[in-house]
């Protein structure tokens, strides 16, 4: 018998007991819609992850002061005092260095007029925007002589510049005070949104980081330097990095770092490998739903058999094979999985689209996922299919016959 008069044939002995089909697929249209959904919430994830990484600038590499013991105790990131602006002239000479900025951050209450805003102080140099990749919406940049001569100049993040000013309002050439000192305002950076750490990367001040040192807090240590390598292989250019400010240090062979050096890399895969096990663990759950489904269909299967044991038994008389009849139940079941397998992954299409408008998730559904959940549902039903299958074809015809 061919497999074309084998699918009719399914179709028609499904189609006897249509509610029954269908409570048999629900297993299945379920299990599917649930995976298909929990691998788009978990891909969302991770590309919004990977967006806010890149947001943050191409090729980036931190490096900042900390790492070090004290008296028996070690330190943690930002209480060393040993990072220096010489430090970051030399890592300008390191092979595959392509911009640096000496970083030093503070936080402080910003007044213009009646509006008060507290936020931070971000002491950055020339090259900061190339390095974050970073534009400006209104005015420009400060330059090296402003750097040099440590002039009070403010670039305005758009949170800080639409709460003291108004949105959208340009407030070049606004004075704003930091601590009691007049802040020529030269420019406002364009929007960047959420960082990869959730943070608002809008709500800053920045002002050239000698600024930051000789007028705001009195000191001649830097905490950080910012640092965009020329390639987008960055490991090799923060082992470089880490070499040169050893050797700047001072610091012997065997002698911990008293730096912290970090590629954009390493902080996105700490957070990438946490999103993926999350969804791995939530498509896990959702499986488990394939799997009851699967055994629905199995328990359909044999009850299919129990009732159809006569008409086996005629077919069987009348010349049909054992392979036959296990085609004939294999083809049913498999038919019953790919149809809730396509209504499951309708549904998890909907129920994707329904989380990204209504809860503003981001939601991503890659393609392979699709062809999973299609060859999982045919695989389920040859799987569970399979028992019943070969109990009917091995039903002797006599006994089948007198079967009531």
């Amino acid at each position: 018998m061919s497999i074309i008069m084998t699918f009719r044939i399914a179709l028609k002995a499904l189609n006897r007991n249509k509610m029954r089909t269908v409570l048999t697929m629900l297993g299945m249209i379920i299990g599917v819609g649930a995976v298909i959904t929990m691998v788009a919430l978990g891909r969302g994830a991770q590309s919004t992850i990977e967006e806010q990484v890149k947001s943050a600038g191409t090729n980036l590499i931190n490096i900042n002061a900390g790492n070090f013991s004290q008296g028996g105790v070690r330190q943690g990131q930002g209480f060393a005092t040993t990072l220096t602006p010489a430090d970051a002239q030399a890592l300008r000479q390191v092979p595959g260095v392509q911009y640096v900025s000496a970083g030093v951050n503070s936080r402080s209450q910003v007044i213009a007029g009646n509006q008060n805003w507290s936020t931070q102080i971000q002491g950055a140099d020339v090259e900061l925007p190339l390095i974050r990749n970073w534009p400006l919406k209104h005015g420009a940049f400060f330059t090296a002589q402003d750097v040099t001569s440590a002039a009070k100049v403010a670039v305005l993040g758009t949170t800080v510049s639409d709460t003291l000013f108004g949105p959208d309002a340009d407030p070049a050439g606004q004075i704003v005070r930091i601590r009691n000192q007049p802040f020529k305002v030269i420019g406002v950076l364009a929007s960047k949104g959420q960082g990869p750490f959730g943070q608002d990367q809008d709500d800053m001040v920045m002002v050239p980081y000698t600024t930051v040192q000789k007028k705001l807090q009195g000191i001649q240590h830097i905490q950080n330097i910012t640092v965009s390598s020329e390639t987008a292989d960055t490991a090799p250019v923060a082992a470089a990095i880490a070499d040169a400010l050893r050797t700047q240090h001072k610091l012997q062979p065997g002698e911990p770092d008293d730096f912290m050096v970090r590629t954009q890399e390493e902080i996105a895969s700490v957070r990438t490998e946490t999103t993926k096990t999350m969804t791995t663990l939530l498509a896990s759950i959702a499986g488990v739903s394939l799997m009851v489904g699967g055994i629905g269909i199995m328990n359909i299967m044999l009850v299919s058999v129990t009732e159809r044991t006569r008409e086996i038994g005629l077919r069987m008389a009348i010349g049909a094979r054992g392979k036959d009849v296990l085609l004939q139940f294999l083809v049913e079941a498999v038919v019953i999985s790919l149809f809730g397998g396509l209504i499951g992954i309708a549904m998890g299409f909907g129920l994707s689209a329904a989380v990204k408008k209504f809860m503003e998730w981001p939601t991503v559904i890659p393609s392979n996922a699709i062809a999973m959940a299609f060859g999982f549902s045919a695989a389920t039903g040859v799987f569970f299919g399979f028992y019943p299958a070969r109990k009917a074809a091995q039903l002797d015809p006599i006994e089948a016959l007198r079967f009531e």
